[in-house]
């Protein structure tokens, strides 16, 4: 897979829930994928614009990471293998396939690392694992999104969690449409994006008409 340097902006988190939004820091998984985390500082990065974790904690992991520059690669390398193996069993739910054994394997120790280094919190009605930030040091971002992951997949409602149809890029996204007919990561992007397409082919076939 290939790496490259993005600078994440709104855009970027459409999948409906943070779980969501960390598979698709790959894009373009139809063709030839791109990752977009490119170090562990684009992490803290997109954890901070997903809402992850706040300002001051980004900038407490940040010195950590400068300060122990292989342990940030470490947790940088957990995190991408936790994303594919959630990509993996997310897809697989979808398609309503039965998930690969490694891919549940590599979640499975994911989130217990996180539960062994959470606390147990009630509130809002019902009860939450919530990661210690010490605890999990330099895994926090993966952390929490690990755990917020299987609470989605132990409830997903697979007749609305799809694949984006577009060309060059892939992404998982909750269809929160009224109709539940959408099909498109964006309507901006991969909607028009197909749509010129179209256009385009059918241009073709009528100038090859006459």
């Amino acid at each position: 897979m290939q790496t490259v340097a993005h600078g994440f902006q709104p855009r970027d988190f459409i999948g409906g829930h943070v779980a969501l939004d960390f598979t698709n820091t790959v894009t373009a998984r139809d063709t030839i994928p791109r990752d977009w985390l490119d170090g562990y500082s684009r992490l803290l990065e997109w954890a901070r614009m997903a809402e992850v974790i706040d300002p001051r904690t980004t900038a407490r992991l940040a010195a950590a990471a400068d300060d122990a520059p292989r342990d940030a690669a470490a947790a940088l390398g957990r995190a991408r293998k936790a994303r594919e193996a959630l990509h993996d069993v997310c897809t697989a739910l979808v398609d309503k396939k039965t998930a690969s054994t490694s891919a549940l394997g590599e979640l499975e120790g994911a989130w217990k690392r996180a539960a062994d280094r959470a606390r147990l919190t009630a509130h809002d009605g019902r009860l939450h694992l919530e990661p210690d930030a010490q605890s999990s040091g330099l895994d926090l971002p993966l952390d929490l999104v690990v755990l917020a992951a299987v609470d989605l997949l132990g409830e997903l409602d697979t007749g609305r969690t799809r694949v984006c149809r577009g060309h060059d890029c892939g992404w998982l996204f909750i269809d929160t449409s009224k109709s539940g007919r959408r099909v498109w990561c964006d309507m901006g992007t991969c909607g028009n994006t197909a749509k010129s397409r179209r256009f385009a082919r059918a241009g073709k076939r009528r100038r090859a008409a006459r």
